[in-house]
């Protein structure tokens, strides 16, 4: 929680209002056996009716103000709570939205969503909880240890033999379980990768007939989990019964050595119940607090998952002095680029130097591996280069803010992403404020218009989440008529026509060449798709072997030609 304190500035003056009211209540629970000690010793024993009722009246006054700080109490803290958990959920969303693919790689989705919900739902209950209960415990006990002592120090020693036993109950349960709990918070994370997995791969899961091999995996997961649970629920069930065992023996050793002192004299009866009612104060202000132990230990460990992402370096900062100004050409140019992905001992692309200029077609094939999706990922800076310059308009991409530099680029991804909503809402996503003609305009060059115009609502067609209710062809052409919609310098389409079919892949090439201005780049697999491009980049072990057209690869690139011959039939290959 410490490290989190920075969240908390806004909440000060609530928590110091929290505080205050607390110790209002708690001075006013302090008063009540000090009104029933008065009752018996006084008004009983001395037969004075007005005493008892003029004293009762003043307890029910009393007892009337705590509750209404209670509420007040009960009131604030859910606020503060709930305020802060939903500041913390604020904080993570913006900060993995501005991760690098690098620090998306230190944290998994599935750790990201534990950490974003049941992590942070476990502090805002240990918060309510500390507002709420705990807060009032030390004031509670120190002040009944106080009043007890007060009113007979000769029962003062079973005050501190049952505080000692409370006490060591309680570290002897802190000791033993609170390892625990990191280890709970990280098979939830667990159970929550392996279930994500097998909803996301539900249909290769059903394909290959590995369901039995799912469960068990999963039953694996959660019988662990379930473990740890039963451990930590077994050892805290003892909390409770121990507790009262020892409130329950407090209570008959007081009355055992409070009857004898009534008995000779040394104390009166009224003063015997109140320091019996100030020490079961002081044990029920333990007990409060070994509740509190409960949930701070795991609170403990989910605070620190919540500040590891929080507290995460960038790895990718906007320059103090970021250029503003491009001329706005398109020109991409990458000079003796190396990259090398964090830990590892060789490069993924080794001394990368190309141009790829405007209004021309510049195509990236090579095989599996070869590095090409990691070569174009350089440009909109989703990783940095190791070394050497990766150039947009003459200008460094790390010498300008990234928001400028996205604005520059229509990336599509290989894996189409779509979001829930509409058609309409998926392809007006980087252009919001785009009108329905421009998004036809899109639409038709992106091949896409013909199968939304057959559907039953057409561009308000309801968009599944993730977009299963679409194609995976379908889903590349939505991508891509947004990117086209968005108006870029350059485009980036990194093997975003996979799953179209050799027809649709013609019609949308050409309609590209015919309506399209800016850079292209283009990373493919299928030969047939480059045909055309005005620069062929052939990448093998992330080292360029080849540059140029078609026709003069099939005469100069080995790489190439094995590529080309395993695509195309001998007349092709003329």
């Amino acid at each position: 929680m410490a490290r989190l304190g920075k969240y908390m500035k806004r909440y000060v003056w609530q928590m110091l209002v929290v505080f205050g009211l607390v110790f209002v209540s708690a001075m006013a629970d302090l008063q009540l056996p000090d009104y029933m000690s008065k009752i018996v010793n006084e008004g009983i024993t001395g037969q004075n009716l007005d005493l008892i009722f003029e004293t009762g009246l003043m307890m029910l006054g009393v007892a009337l103000l705590s509750m209404a700080c209670t509420i007040c109490v009960s009131y604030l803290a859910s606020q503060i709570a709930a305020g802060f958990a939903r500041d913390l959920r604020l904080a993570i969303f913006s900060k993995v939205e501005g991760f690098s693919l690098a620090e998306y790689d230190r944290f998994s989705t599935a750790s990201l969503i534990t950490r974003s919900t049941n992590d942070i739902q476990q502090i805002q209950m240990v918060l309510v909880m500390l507002l709420r209960m705990v807060l009032s415990a030390p004031i509670m006990g120190v002040g009944a240890i106080l009043k007890a002592l007060g009113k007979s120090s000769g029962m003062s020693w079973i005050t501190i033999i049952s505080v000692g036993a409370i006490s060591a109950l309680m570290v002897f349960l802190f000791v033993f379980v609170m390892p625990k709990f990191k280890s709970l918070q990280k098979l939830v994370d667990r159970l929550n990768l392996v279930t994500r997995e097998n909803l996301t791969g539900l249909r290769v899961i059903r394909a290959f007939n590995t369901e039995a091999h799912e469960e068990k995996r999963f039953d694996g997961v959660n019988k662990d989990l379930t473990k740890i649970n039963l451990f930590i629920n077994r050892m805290m069930s003892l909390l409770f019964p121990a507790m009262m065992l020892i409130m329950n023996i407090t209570c008959l050793g007081i009355i055992w050595v409070g009857s004898q002192l009534v008995d000779t004299g040394g104390i009166m009866i009224g003063d015997m119940m109140a320091f019996m009612q100030y020490t079961i104060q002081v044990i029920m202000s333990f007990l409060i607090v070994s509740f509190i132990f409960i949930f701070i230990p795991r609170a403990a460990v989910s605070a620190g998952r919540i500040a590891d992402v929080l507290e995460a370096p960038a790895i990718l900062l906007d320059p103090d002095s970021p250029v503003t100004e491009f001329p706005k050409k398109g020109l991409v140019e990458f000079k003796n680029v190396t990259f090398k992905y964090g830990g590892a001992d060789l490069p993924v692309l080794s001394d990368i130097s190309f141009t790829a200029n405007p209004g021309e077609t510049t195509a990236i094939i090579g095989s599996t591996g070869s590095g090409k999706s990691t070569l174009v990922n350089l440009i909109p800076r989703l990783y940095d280069a190791s070394s050497g310059q990766v150039l947009v308009d003459g200008v460094d991409v790390r010498e300008t803010s990234q928001s400028i530099l996205h604005d520059l680029i229509g990336y599509v991804p290989q894996m189409g992403v779509l979001f829930s909503g509409t058609v309409a809402s998926n392809i007006k996503y980087g252009y919001e404020h785009a009108t329905d003609e421009q998004m036809i305009r899109a639409a038709k060059i992106a091949q896409a218009y013909d199968f939304i115009d057959n559907l039953d609502e057409k561009f308000n067609t309801p968009i599944a989440q993730g977009g299963t209710n679409v194609s995976g062809g379908q889903k590349q052409r939505l991508s891509i008529a947004r990117a086209i919609l968005k108006n870029p310098e350059i485009y980036i389409f990194d093997d975003s026509f996979s799953a179209l079919d050799f027809k649709t892949d013609a019609r949308l090439r050409e309609t590209l060449a015919k309506e399209i201005t800016a850079t292209v780049i283009i990373v493919a697999q299928r030969i047939s798709t480059i045909l055309n491009a005005d620069k062929i980049i052939v990448l093998d072990s992330g080292k360029i072997v080849g540059i140029g057209r078609h026709h003069e690869l099939l005469k100069s690139c080995g790489v190439y030609y094995e590529i080309a011959s395993s695509q195309l039939s001998e007349e092709e290959l003329v």
